[in-house]
C-alpha cells in the first residue's frame, strides 16, 4: 500500500501554530539601508578604540591569539567598568577589537560552565571529541557530510546554505582562505536537514510524530532519520526555541538526550549557544554550556559574537535576528546577526576540518 504523505493533523496544527508565533524570518540576504551601504570612514558600526600608546584602533572580527589586556582608559572608554577588557592583536602586532570573548583557556586554562560567556566564540575542538569523530570515520561515517539539527536559525535559506551558490557571499581577503572549505563540504551547506524545521525544539527532534513521512521510517525521529540518511561525520546542534512555560530542566534533559544519541552514533555533536535572551537569565545558554562541559564536546559560543554587536544583533523582538548581505568583508554586514551567524558557522566547520585531519 502507498505510504500516505499527508503529516498527521496534529503535526499540522503544530506546525501551523509554529508558524504564526515562532521564527517569523526576513527574506534571506535582505539589503541593507541605504544610509548603510556607503561605508565610508567613520561610519563602521563598530566601537573605535584607542589603544595604550594613544593610536586608534580599528576594528575586526577575526580571533587572534596571545591577547592583550587594556584598561577602560586605554581602550578609549572612560566612565565605563573599571573591568579590563582583553584585545586580541593581529600577526603584524596591532591591536584590535572583536566581538570574539576569549576566555583565559586560550593560555591553556579551562574555564567552569558558569563562566559560558567568557568562552570563545569557535572552539578548539577537545581529544575526546575527536575520538568520537574517528571511531564514526571507521565504522562508516562520511567525512565529507555534517549535518544540522535545529529551528528556523538552521533552515538553510538563512543559514549556510550561502555557500553552495557563488556570488551570494563574499569572503574578503581577511577569509579567502575559507574557499577551501566551502568548497570541500560542497553540497552540504544547501542541504535541507530531516532535524531542521520551522517551530522544532530539542523534544522535536526526538519524536517520530514530527519525522517527514516521505523519507523517514514509521518510528524514527527526525534526528535518527537524518543520520541515517546522510551519515554525517558531526552534527551542529542549535537549539533557540523553547516554550516559556515550561521548566527549563525539561530543556536539559532533551539535549543531554539529543548528544547521547548522536554520541552512541559516533557522530561528533557540536552545541551552540543562542543570541536571545527570552527567558530573562540565560539559562538555556548556561545548560548548552554545563552539557557541552560534561561530555567533553564542542561549543560553538554564537552569543558571543552577537553580544558585542548593535542591540546584540537581534531585532526589535529581541529573537530574531537582524540581515543584511553576506559580506565577510563590510563593517556594515559584520555588525548584523545573519551575516555574522554565516561567517562563524563557516569558521566552525572550518575549525572541526582542520582539527580532524
Amino acid at each position: 500500500m502507498k505510504k500516505s504523505k499527508v503529516l498527521p493533523t496534529t503535526c499540522l496544527i503544530v506546525l501551523l501554530f509554529s508558524l504564526l508565533t515562532g521564527c517569523r524570518l526576513p527574506a534571506p540576504n535582505t539589503a541593507l539601508p541605504e544610509a548603510a551601504t556607503a561605508e565610508q570612514p567613520g561610519q563602521s558600526q563598530f566601537l573605535p578604540f584607542v589603544s595604550s600608546s594613544g593610536a586608534t584602533v580599528n576594528t575586526q572580527t577575526t580571533p587572534y591569539p596571545n591577547p592583550v589586556t587594556l584598561s577602560p582608559t586605554e581602550a578609549g572608554t572612560p566612565g565605563e567598568s573599571p573591568t579590563p577588557t582583553l584585545f586580541w592583536p593581529t600577526p603584524d602586532g596591532n591591536i584590535f577589537s572583536t566581538p570574539y570573548i576569549r576566555p583565559d583557556g586560550a593560555h591553556g586554562e579551562e574555564l567552569p560552565p558558569d563562566r559560558w560567556q567568557e568562552w570563545p566564540v569557535i572552539p578548539v575542538i577537545s581529544d575526546h571529541a575527536l575520538e568520537i569523530y574517528r571511531a564514526g570515520i571507521a565504522q562508516g561515517n562520511d567525512p565529507l557530510h555534517f549535518s544540522k539539527v535545529g529551528d528556523c536559525q538552521n533552515i538553510p535559506s538563512y543559514f549556510l546554505g550561502l555557500f553552495d551558490t557563488a556570488g551570494t557571499y563574499r569572503l574578503g581577503d581577511q577569509y579567502a582562505y575559507l574557499q577551501e572549505t566551502i568548497d570541500h563540504f560542497a553540497g552540504n551547506w544547501s542541504r535541507t536537514s530531516e532535524a531542521v524545521r520551522t517551530g522544532f525544539n530539542v523534544a522535536s527532534v526526538l519524536t517520530p510524530l514530527y519525522a517527514n513521512p516521505q523519507d523517514c521510517l514509521p518510528v524514527e525521529t527526525p534526528m535518527a532519520c537524518e543520520f541515517r540518511i546522510w551519515n554525517p561525520s558531526f552534527a551542529i546542534i542549535s537549539m533557540e526555541t523553547w516554550t516559556a512555560d515550561r521548566p527549563v530542566q525539561v530543556y536539559e534533559n532533551y539535549l543531554r538526550q539529543i548528544v547521547e544519541y548522536a554520541i552512541s552514533q559516533n557522530v561528533m555533536p557540536i552545541l551552540a549557544t543562542k543570541a536571545d535572551n527570552l527567558e530573562g537569565d540565560n539559562a538555556i545558554n548556561q545548560i548548552v554550556a554545563r552539557v557541552a562541559a560534561d561530555y567533553d564536546i564542542p561549543l560553538w559560543n554564537f552569543w558571543g559574537a552577537t553580544y558585542p554587536l548593535t542591540d546584540h544583533a537581534l531585532m526589535e523582538d529581541r529573537f530574531h535576528l537582524t540581515n543584511g548581505p553576506n559580506y565577510f568583508d563590510s563593517p556594515v554586514s559584520m555588525d548584523l546577526g545573519w551575516p555574522v551567524r554565516n561567517l562563524d558557522g563557516l569558521l566552525l566547520v572550518d575549525a572541526v576540518w582542520k582539527a580532524v585531519r
